[in-house]
């Protein structure tokens, strides 16, 4: 039997422990702010300061309810290894709904008056300690595998390029907590092979006998489409043994598709394709746009005009750069940027990718381009309605030629607006990597949108952007 991990017990003790203790300081701190803070200077205090037993008692009866939403939700799992943007719109949404529990049940409570205003501090103070306690255990946690703690034992199943891709992740990046044994395929890696630097464990049909002796918790199966026979017979083979499979999909046609069934007058219709945004989403999304730009043009338009500066002084030519890039339904509009790039940059070459120390950049061009700086005049063409601030970015028109021919469902990017940042980008793929790997997770954005993968995304490229990771 494999021996579980001390952190299948420690993450969630050590998360609903700090959630308890977030709960209860948010209680205590809502009561202090509401009457002994100097906020009673504008919030007067007309009935007089009630007892605090009276909301420590209140925190004991709703903490453990607060815990059971949480639970509901599958928020105490034993590896807590996330981003925190990826829980945080999740928990604001959770705290909500038990703050409208505690305030239904107090309202049928006649013996202590509850402050409304207790209420709606405790709202903000909640969030806010409960994602500081959050980001605690998220950054213990990374801190036990990066030094070789608590490691998920793994092994790969497969032999192509996502199986190369997950063993590459796996191995450099130790925080996400998983050890890789070797890998599982009918023949052994090529030399060129990322592969090739793990262990060759042999063939499919022996993961079922290596699971005691190799001690795995977790085969990750990255197996083609044309390989699902092995798959079924890797499943029957291991029946009553205790390991965990996770499957990589084919990710150009599922994690692209989402199929659904509709009936209508008892007659079962499958969607293989929908539209993706309703006429509702797409109002949503263009406030939301409107109302972010201006927002952001308010705190950029001093920095436009610095840069404006140092690009006239520095290098000769117009300070902005207009090029035609294709968008949505396939039309075309004038993009513009902070010129990077000496004015004569394609001549010779014709269109062509930028490429990591690019000869063509200017001084300045160099750090705009590093710090994604020279994407802010976009911030004009989301205003106009020609793109959106999150979105598949544009491309131009004689690149779309080619890749609509060479690239599966490369056109399928077109059916939203493109953005100023994106899926693909804040997941690493910028500058000079696959097209093939980028709209991947365009269509998955284009497939799965909503407001809060938005707003997700634009706290991911903040972030991005601060580290300034594969940008040139």
């Amino acid at each position: 039997m494999n021996k579980p991990r001390r952190n299948d017990i420690l993450i969630p003790f050590l998360t609903i422990f700090l959630d308890v203790v977030a709960f209860e300081s948010a209680f205590l701190l809502s009561y202090w702010l509401r009457f002994y803070s100097p906020l009673t200077g504008y919030f007067e205090i007309t009935l007089g300061v009630p007892p605090i037993r009276s909301y420590v008692t209140a925190s004991c009866v709703f903490i453990p309810v607060f815990l059971l939403v949480f639970q509901s939700r599958k928020l105490y799992g034993s590896r807590r290894n996330i981003h925190l943007s990826d829980e945080f719109f999740a928990l604001v949404r959770l705290i909500t709904i038990g703050m409208m529990i505690m305030m239904s049940a107090t309202f049928f409570y006649r013996e202590v008056s509850f402050s409304r205003g207790v209420f709606i501090l405790l709202w903000i103070t909640s969030i806010t300690m409960i994602t500081a306690g959050r980001l605690l255990v998220i950054r213990f946690e990374r801190w036990l595998y990066r030094r070789r703690k608590e490691l998920k034992s793994v092994v790969i199943v497969g032999n192509n390029k996502t199986a190369e891709q997950i063993f590459f992740l796996f191995t450099h990046n130790l925080a996400l907590g998983y050890e890789v044994l070797g890998y599982y395929a009918e023949s052994a890696a090529d030399s060129s092979s990322r592969l090739a630097q793990g262990r060759y464990l042999g063939t499919i049909s022996a993961l079922s006998g290596d699971i005691l002796p190799l001690r795995i918790q977790s085969a990750i199966v990255a197996l083609a489409h044309n390989e699902q026979e092995n798959l079924i017979e890797l499943l029957r083979d291991t029946e009553g043994k205790n390991i965990e499979f996770m499957m990589v999909p084919d990710m150009l046609e599922l994690m692209t598709s989402r199929i659904r069934i509709q009936e209508i007058e008892g007659i079962p219709f499958i969607t293989l394709k929908d539209i993706p945004m309703s006429t509702w989403n797409r109002i949503l999304k263009r406030s939301f746009d409107v109302l972010f730009t201006l927002c952001a043009l308010s705190i950029a338009l001093p920095v436009m005009a610095l840069i404006s500066v140092l690009i006239k002084l520095t290098s000769r030519g117009p300070v902005f750069y207009i090029q035609e890039r294709i968008g949505l339904d396939g039309n075309s509009f004038p993009l513009i940027k902070f010129r990077s790039m000496r004015i004569d940059a394609e001549k010779s070459t014709g269109p062509v990718w930028n490429t990591k120390d690019d000869s063509r950049t200017t001084v300045i061009g160099k750090i705009l381009r590093r710090t994604s700086l020279d994407e802010l005049p976009q911030l004009f063409n989301v205003l106009s309605g020609q793109m959106s601030i999150v979105g598949p970015r544009p491309e131009r028109p004689f690149f779309v030629e080619q890749f609509k021919s060479n690239v599966p469902k490369y056109l399928e990017r077109h059916r939203v607006k493109t953005g100023m940042t994106g899926w693909a980008q804040v997941n690493g793929l910028r500058g000079d990597v696959p097209i093939e790997d980028r709209t991947k997770y365009d269509i998955y954005y284009v497939e799965n949108w909503s407001l809060v993968f938005d707003i997700k995304i634009i706290l991911k490229t903040i972030r991005a952007v601060i580290f300034a990771r594969d940008a040139y």
